[in-house]
């Protein structure tokens, strides 16, 4: 039997507490279901608020991964541009004619029947 008192005046407590606060038990239900309802509203705003702010985090972090992704697929066109070339001058190195074009351009020097007219402005 005191098991039964315990456990009824467990159960006495817990609708003494939610219910009977005030003298009318349902103002406070309702009251109570006010308060959950603007906790529950709020809530869901804040999480809408949070979620927002994260996808424009991650928006503006993928648009500067797609800024940096261009820039690099520029530079990566530029070198292989560069590579094709340096590639054609390395076939054309032991060339007599590209020989004699480094021997004109940078070291001055000309074939001995040829006649050099220098002009001053």
């Amino acid at each position: 039997m005191q098991k039964k008192s315990k456990q009824g005046r467990i159960l006495l407590d817990f609708v003494e507490y939610y219910f009977c606060k005030y003298s009318n038990g349902e103002i406070h239900m309702k009251r109570n279901y006010k308060f959950k309802k603007l906790f529950k509203r709020l809530f869901f705003a804040l999480l809408i608020v949070y979620v927002a702010s994260i996808f424009l985090n991650q928006q503006k972090t993928l648009n500067s991964y797609r800024n940096n992704n261009d820039y690099y697929v520029k530079q990566i066109a530029e070198e292989t541009e560069y590579q094709q070339t340096l590639m054609a001058m390395k076939d054309n190195i032991n060339s007599p004619e590209y020989i004699e074009q480094i021997a004109r351009e940078k070291l001055d020097m000309y074939l001995p029947n040829e006649r050099i007219y220098k002009v001053y402005n």
